[in-house]
């Protein structure tokens, strides 16, 4: 049987205008300053409370070690702009790849802040083909914002 993930992967959808200072200030402390932009957490109580608190902003859902690879390989950085490769890894990680760091992420082992100089957020092109409902409408609605579980996959390979 296949071990539940630890991770969660969110990406905002909304921009700024017409928002709370509750609301921005928690996106803040996410690492979601911009539309397009997603991060990886881990799925603690409090997290997921902060979740609740921007819901009808982003999007979430539970990565898989091949989502969150793909999110890595595709788009991570470490600081000063440098891409993320395999080799720049291992000299800042214990890990020999981006699919061992995948791994760790979604068993829970470590956190994105944990790598040395590695950025916590993923910069994302728009959605390939745009979005497939309303970004006002939850996604269980057939909107885009909300919880979509697995369905995260789909949307991250169409914006990295």
């Amino acid at each position: 049987m296949e071990k539940p993930s630890k991770c969660v992967i969110v990406v905002r959808i909304a921009g700024r205008v017409g928002l709370s200072k509750d609301v921005v200030d928690t996106l803040r402390l996410l690492h979601l300053t911009r539309a397009n932009h997603a991060t990886i957490l881990t799925s603690s109580p409090s997290q997921l409370g902060m979740l609740q608190k921007i819901k009808d902003h982003v999007t979430w859902g539970e990565g898989t070690p091949e989502t969150v690879a793909l999110l890595i390989r595709g788009r991570g950085e470490f600081v000063g702009g440098i891409k993320l490769t395999d080799e720049g890894l291992t000299e800042r990680s214990p890990f020999k790849s981006v699919d061992d760091l995948a791994g760790a992420l979604c068993a829970g082992d470590i956190a994105l802040k944990d790598v040395e100089g590695l950025k916590p957020l993923f910069r994302l092109h728009p959605p390939r083909g745009g979005f497939r409902g309303s970004r006002k409408k939850a996604f269980v609605t057939g909107g885009e914002v909300g919880y979509r579980g697995e369905a995260i996959g789909d949307l991250l390979s169409s914006m990295v």
